[in-house]
């Protein structure tokens, strides 16, 4: 009983939670762009980002059970996102706004047969030589993850993240405990700030989980197959149908033979997988890169909609995108300090190629204004590093 009980919080807190909290930006764009990877996607994205709300201010000004303080309070805020987002599902779906015109007047209809038609309806679009493609990635997803879990890698660096996430789960205190010796310390400034392995050990503590089986076990089964959605999600915007299931073969063959180093973003994404820093490597910077091909298609079709005679509330922008844009930002904080910084470059970088060929140079403002929650983050982390007054 218990192994259930543990099993379906973990499906409720990395599955029910994510998919309704992600129904809140879906809720803000056109039917065509949402899906079910876009919600889980989104969902996760602004999961992390509200856990770092959360989290931050209680590391650095509660200095005793801490992390109880944190997760009490997140359990309740991602719970409240996650039933305004079913709610804004509902009254959509209600007012005929959904997108799915079969089901629009029917919205209690079973939400699992929906789901087997449409990938009924998939597979059937599919040719053989497609159907086997898709066979062969799912087995080489499966190898690594099967790889993943049953053998785990170890490395130093599991004796500081890992034990971080479990001093959380046993003493109730973030990073106030030194892991190497178990004797109290001052605030790291350069751990503290990036809380994965307090959203790891939140994980494990609803769960009643040891936080070394959820960081060795559980985070590749969930982390991985995230992190080729977002693949699939670039793929989709890349390549024909007909061509997308050779690029995601093609992923999962970099993925298996990238461990040419230490270093690469490869070998930390199935040897390092439950850290910060391979969650940022694997997950957030393409999930950026999913973003700006979004931006692109949604510039040009602001671009059309100049030459074509307006209609009435029709809007230029969807503001969903954005707010993924925002979570995804601050989800790079949640991972790394550094990876704040990476981020912004990048965005930098693009927002001005792309105000380049655009010709409209107020992209830059509006990736400007998604940054600022980096810009805060980086200004908190020098505060603490160097005012001395935590």
């Amino acid at each position: 009983m218990v192994h259930i009980l543990s099993i379906l919080s973990l499906l409720f807190w990395l599955a029910v939670i994510p998919f309704g909290i992600g129904l809140i930006p879906a809720n803000f764009i056109s039917a065509k762009k949402r899906g079910p990877g876009f919600v889980l996607l989104a969902g996760y994205f602004g999961m992390w980002a509200l856990f770092e709300v959360v989290t931050m201010p209680a590391v650095l000004f509660v200095k005793y059970d801490n992390f109880k303080v944190a997760s009490v309070l997140f359990a309740v805020l991602s719970i409240l996102c996650a039933a305004v987002g079913l709610w804004l599902w509902y009254r959509r779906a209600k007012s005929g706004k959904s997108g799915d015109r079969r089901h629009e007047n029917d919205i209690h209809v079973n939400f699992i047969n929906r789901i087997k038609e449409w990938i009924a309806a998939q597979v059937k679009r599919m040719s053989w030589a497609e159907r086997i493609e898709w066979l062969l990635f799912f087995v080489l997803l499966g190898f690594q993850l099967y790889k993943a879990v049953a053998y785990a890698s170890f490395d130093g660096d599991d004796a500081y993240y890992v034990v971080e996430s479990l001093i959380a789960q046993q003493a109730d205190v973030m990073y106030r405990i030194l892991p190497y010796t178990g004797r109290p310390t001052d605030l790291d400034v350069r751990h503290a700030l990036a809380v994965f392995p307090m959203w790891i050990a939140f994980v494990a503590t609803r769960s009643h989980i040891h936080a070394t089986i959820v960081s060795h076990t559980v985070m590749p089964l969930v982390l991985i197959p995230l992190s080729y959605l977002v693949y699939y999600e670039i793929g989709r915007r890349l390549f024909r149908r007909e061509n997308l299931s050779i690029f995601m073969i093609l992923m999962t063959m970099f993925q298996i033979f990238g461990n040419v180093s230490i270093y690469t973003s490869e070998t930390f994404f199935l040897t390092r997988t439950w850290q910060g820093k391979a969650v940022a490597g694997s997950l957030v910077i393409p999930a950026l890169f999913w973003m700006f091909l979004w931006i692109y298609d949604g510039k040009k079709e602001v671009t059309e909609k100049r030459t074509t005679p307006r209609k009435a509330g029709r809007r230029h922008e969807d503001i969903g995108l954005w707010i993924v844009f925002v979570c995804i930002n601050m989800t790079a904080g949640v991972c790394s300090s550094i990876a704040v910084f990476l981020v912004c470059i990048l965005m930098a970088l693009t927002a001005f190629c792309l105000a380049i060929t655009e010709r409209d140079y107020r992209v830059i403002l509006k990736m400007g204004a998604v940054c600022i929650p980096n810009v805060i983050y980086m200004a908190v982390y020098v505060i603490v590093a160097y005012s001395g007054l935590f």
